[in-house]
Order: structure tokens, then C-alpha cells, then sequence
């Protein structure tokens, strides 16, 4: 009866441990065969990873309602299995949670890009050839940073966070600003980034009607020489396991802005789910650049798998 009763009083102090931390791997394999053509070149047959990633993500619970949290995360090429240049290069933080909020410190995307550009690209998660190629300083630099996060009230969340400049010549202190609201089929989103005269402002809308969701978004960008303006309108329509989406873009501004000028971009796209983890997709997507970039077109079909 002691021996039983030590290995029940074993187990549970085991449950009780993997109940309070937890460590999850995790990641997206998502490669495509693209038919592409960049200017005035001949088509080519190209074999594309579009941001396959895998990571490693925990939490624990302190007690009292205060949580600490981590996300590791490293890109991989899933066309030749090669790794990302900077391992973990992705997502490196470290957070401590509560009723107040969150803190997190380390590397991690903007979330000013999370709240506008991202949210809206429905199509392939803004991955590969048919992401968004017009929406300024989506690489936006996301190292040495340390964040806030609101709590969500009554649908409303919000973030701020700063980057170090630490010393470093021509690097200043980088600030990102970012804001949700989530009503029934209503999502709006707005964000805004600055690193010296660099700076950039969104704003973002979308609406679920049934089986249609149609989203915008709205940035004004400035390179501290000259600025232009971007727009998008993408689309979706859901119809059993398959996924109809279209989406629009276009860029106003002067001169050569960020060697783009005058830019357009479309895409369509279908997505069979085979399941909540894999899916099946395809799409055309064309860009045309009137000032100094090529234009650039690509037709393309592709599995991506969770995991």
C-alpha cells in the first residue's frame, strides 16, 4: 500500500509540473513550382519556399496570475533544406505576463505590421512571391527590443515597443506602435514605426460577412528624402474545404521611392484545406513596377503543412 501510494503521489507531483510549464515545437513547411518571368527575361521554372520555419515555444505558470513565456524561432529553405543565415533569427524573446499585461525582450517581429499589412493578407500568410511587396519597411529592424502589451479590454489591445540603439553608428533607437479592436465581424488595426527620419503610419480594416471576408489597408511611408502612399483590398470567399482570394495594391508617391516608384500588384489565388494542418493552393500574382524595379509575374502551385 506505501509502494502505491508513492507512485500516486509521484504522479501527481509529475501532472502538477507539466501542468505549470510546457515546451511545444512547432512550424510550417510551405514550398511552391512557380512558372516565373522578371522583366523582359524568359520564363523560368523555379522550386520556392515561401518562409518555412520552425521554432520552439513554453510557458510557465508562476502562480497568482504571472506567467513567463519564451519563442525561438528559425527560418529554413524548404527548396534545398538549407538553414536560415541567422539561427533563431526570427523570434528570441523572453516575456512575463499577467493581469497588467505582457513584457517581452529580444527579437520580434513589429507589431505596427502585424496590425495592418499582415493581418489582411489572408492568401498564403504574406509568404513567398505572392506576398506583399509593397507595403514599406515590412523588414523593419525587430532585434534588441523590449515591448508592452495591453491586456484586451472590451476589444480593444494595443503594444509599444522600442529598439536599442546601442552605440552602434547610423542605428538609432527604433519605436513601434501598435493597436487592435476585434467587434463581432469588425477588426481594425492601426500601427506606426520611426527610427530617425524614417517613419511610417497604417491603418487597416476587415469585415467577415458569412462566407465573404474583405479587408484594406492604408499606409503613408516616408524615407526622410521623399514618401509615398500604399493601398490593398484583398478578398476572400470560402466555399467548403476551398478558399477563393484576390487582392489589389497599388503605390503613389515621387521620385524612385525605396526603387519602386509607381508599383502595382495583383494576385489570385485558391486554397484546398485537406485538413486544419494541410493544404493545397495555387495562384497568379504580377507586379508592375513603372519606375526603376523590373516587373516581376509568377504562376504557381504548392502544399503547405503545419505542424
Amino acid at each position: 500500500m506505501k509502494k502505491i501510494a508513492l507512485v500516486a503521489a509521484l504522479a501527481a507531483v509529475s501532472a502538477s509540473a507539466f501542468a505549470q510549464s510546457s515546451v511545444t515545437l512547432y512550424g510550417r513547411i510551405n514550398t511552391t513550382v512557380e512558372s516565373q518571368k522578371v522583366g523582359d527575361g524568359d520564363r523560368v521554372a523555379v522550386m520556392q519556399n515561401n518562409s518555412s520555419r520552425f521554432g520552439f515555444k513554453g510557458q510557465e505558470d508562476l502562480g497568482g496570475g504571472l506567467k513567463a513565456s519564451f519563442n525561438l524561432e528559425s527560418g529554413l529553405n524548404s527548396d534545398d533544406g538549407r538553414a536560415a543565415s541567422t539561427f533563431w533569427g526570427r523570434e528570441a524573446w523572453v516575456q512575463l505576463a499577467g493581469a497588467f499585461g505582457a513584457v517581452r525582450l529580444g527579437n520580434f517581429t513589429p507589431e505596427s505590421y502585424f496590425a495592418t499589412a499582415d493581418y489582411i493578407s489572408m492568401h498564403n500568410h504574406d509568404t513567398g512571391t505572392s506576398s506583399d511587396a509593397l507595403y514599406a519597411f515590412k523588414t523593419y529592424r525587430s532585434s534588441n527590443k523590449i515591448g508592452y502589451f495591453t491586456p484586451t479590454v472590451g476589444g480593444f489591445s494595443g503594444s509599444a515597443s522600442v529598439s536599442a540603439g546601442e552605440g552602434v553608428a547610423g542605428r538609432e533607437k527604433l519605436f513601434d506602435l501598435a493597436a487592435n479592436y476585434v467587434g463581432g465581424p469588425l477588426h481594425l488595426g492601426a500601427g506606426f514605426s520611426k527610427e530617425g527620419d524614417v517613419k511610417q503610419f497604417a491603418v487597416r480594416g476587415l469585415y467577415e460577412l458569412g462566407a465573404f471576408t474583405v479587408g484594406a489597408y492604408y499606409q503613408r511611408a516616408d524615407d526622410g528624402a521623399q514618401n509615398r502612399n500604399v493601398y490593398r483590398l484583398s478578398g476572400m470567399y470560402t466555399m467548403g474545404a476551398s478558399e477563393f482570394h484576390a487582392n489589389f495594391g497599388s503605390t503613389q508617391g515621387k521620385g524612385d521611392f525605396l526603387a519602386q516608384g509607381k508599383t502595382t500588384q495583383f494576385t489570385l489565388g485558391y486554397n484546398y484545406n485537406l485538413s486544419k494542418r494541410t493544404k493545397v493552393y495555387g495562384f497568379y500574382t504580377a507586379q508592375n513596377a513603372k519606375v526603376n524595379a523590373a516587373d516581376f509575374s509568377s504562376l504557381a502551385a504548392g502544399v503547405r503543412h503545419n505542424f
